[in-house]
């Protein structure tokens, strides 16, 4: 069994960022709630467990507590800001509300030498770290000492190094604290001693046979929707069963440009994999007509969907599994793991299983990776690296970047516009530098003149974002120069346009942005 860092979760926002740093570092993590610790420990053999952050106060009745084994188990154990509180209460310490909230950035100063801090922090040394807490921490429990101090907690930093348990009052997964993915990385090698070999190459290897010990002879379909999640999920599977598999892509009319002739070609041409293509596009806009609520419109696609692969099926003889493109954070962020705003994040994505009139059983290879880290797998296995690299596209495609109801005459508008940006951004460079980018057709019409008549056409959205983990996000500070050569492009070439407007806002931890 693979090393594995457990992560109990008691509601951070940025939770899923623990996991990506221990990743970073090469160790394996898996997130489990907090209510769930107790089967996760058996069943995945932890070396070490972390203590996320969350929104409640230890010094209220009925709040998140870690299980007793974590304290039992003789692993190490780090805390991060509610982890850190709740170690101290149920260890034997205080915690007390109403003292001095910090929230933000803060300077942390080391006061002693840990092994947690080993080649990141001196002794005496301040630097800026991230906090997020209203409660403090008053009394330690026996056996530990304090290491570390802000100006609003006396106990940022708490160890005792014979069990090896920490306490942070900071987040160190965050990017505002410049230092906290090497703390992070200090606690899965120094201290627990893990050697840092979980790589891309391992999880392929691995994953190829728990898919054909899943699958064995049965017939698999998979649901390509133009993204590089199917597409890799796809390609996975193939290497593992061959022609046991099947893909169906579904053409919606929601797609971007010029997008379903590059998924249909790659897959027929270059991996010669079996491939039904099904132009469903009058199917699913008769279906969105007139409704303009969005998570309406998000269930209708993903109805359609499921619809349109068991017909699919049923014509090629029957199968025996479904595989889709699901990721880790679909997954965390479709169960609301301590009754918080998870709960509706990801309604619309395949995850939750599926109708029991289908009778089918899910394949979901990529179940356990990030983002970027399916990237790293789609190059692993080969696939070209313009596909790989392609901006994020959400599954009910640009359906949900168009606010309110949806129609070919708008679809048409917002495809060229989002087709000119795109193009401008490859053509200065500036494509791989940006996480996301794309175009929204706003539901709102403005007056304007162009030449000697008047205008009464739709205001055309622009965003780009940079992120490093698609959790936290800031725009993309363009040129005027390039915004205006775009804004003039999309005005002159687009019919039904006549305002550009540039979104700057930016998407600090825990908030949701456009997709």
């Amino acid at each position: 069994m693979i090393d594995t860092v457990l992560i109990i979760d008691f509601g951070s926002q940025v939770t899923q960022l623990i996991a990506r740093r221990v990743r970073e570092a090469g160790v394996y993590s898996q997130i489990v709630p907090y209510n769930s610790a107790v089967d996760a420990l058996e069943k995945l053999k932890p070396k070490a467990v972390i203590l996320s952050g969350g929104p409640a106060s230890v010094t209220d009745q009925d709040t998140p507590r870690a299980p007793k084994w974590v304290w039992e188990a003789g692993l190490p154990v780090l805390g991060i800001c509610y982890g850190e509180q709740t170690m101290v209460a149920q260890l034997g310490g205080r915690v007390e509300a109403g003292h001095h909230r910090e929230f933000g950035r803060a300077d942390f100063e080391l006061t002693k030498n840990c092994k947690l801090f080993d080649g990141i922090w001196a002794v005496g040394e301040s630097d800026q770290v991230w906090m997020s807490h209203g409660d403090r921490v008053t009394a330690l429990p026996e056996g530990f000492e304090v290491v570390g101090v802000s100006q609003g907690a006396p106990f940022a930093a708490i160890a005792d190094e014979s069990r090896r348990f920490y306490g942070v009052q900071f987040h160190p997964e965050v990017v505002h604290t410049p230092r906290g993915s090497k703390l992070i990385s200090n606690f899965v090698h120094k201290i627990t001693g893990l050697a840092g070999d979980w790589t891309m190459a391992h999880f392929h290897t691995n994953q190829v046979e728990q898919i054909k010990q899943q699958v064995g002879s049965a017939r698999v379909i998979s649901g390509l929707s133009g993204g590089v999640d199917s597409a890799v999920a796809s390609v996975l599977i193939h290497e593992a069963i061959g022609d046991q598999l099947t893909c169906i892509f579904v053409d919606h009319g929601l797609l971007r440009e010029g997008e379903a002739d590059e998924v249909v070609s790659m897959f027929r041409g270059s991996y010669n994999i079996p491939l039904v293509h099904v132009d469903a596009k009058t199917r699913f806009l008769d279906a969105l007509s007139g409704v303009d609520e969005p998570e309406k419109k998000r269930k209708i696609i993903g109805g359609l969907f499921i619809d349109v692969f068991d017909e699919e099926a049923k014509k090629l003889g029957g199968a025996d599994f479904l595989a889709q493109g699901t990721l880790y954070p679909d997954v965390i962020e479709s169960v609301s793991f301590t009754g918080g705003p998870s709960v509706t994040i990801k309604s619309h994505h395949n995850v939750g299983g599926l109708p029991e009139r289908m009778n089918l059983k899910l394949v979901e290879p990529l179940r356990e990776l990030f983002k970027d880290e399916v990237r790293d797998l789609g190059r692993e296995l080969g696939l070209p690296e313009k596909f790989v690299g392609r901006h994020p596209f959400p599954g009910p495609g640009l359906a949900i970047r168009i606010p309110g109801a949806v129609d070919i005459s708008l679809l048409e508008i917002l495809r060229k516009a989002d087709a000119i940006y795109l193009d401008e951004i490859k053509k200065h460079g500036l494509y791989d530098e940006i996480w996301q980018a794309f175009a929204v057709l706003l539901p709102v019409k403005t007056v304007g003149v162009m030449g000697d008549a008047r205008t009464y056409d739709f205001v055309c959205a622009l965003r780009a974002v940079t992120s490093s983990d698609g959790m936290t996000a800031d725009y993309y500070d363009f040129s005027h120069a390039f915004l205006g050569r775009v804004a003039t492009r999309i005005i002159n070439e687009v019919a039904g346009i006549n305002r550009v407007v540039y979104d700057i806002t930016s998407k600090p931890p825990g908030t949701i942005e456009w997709e």
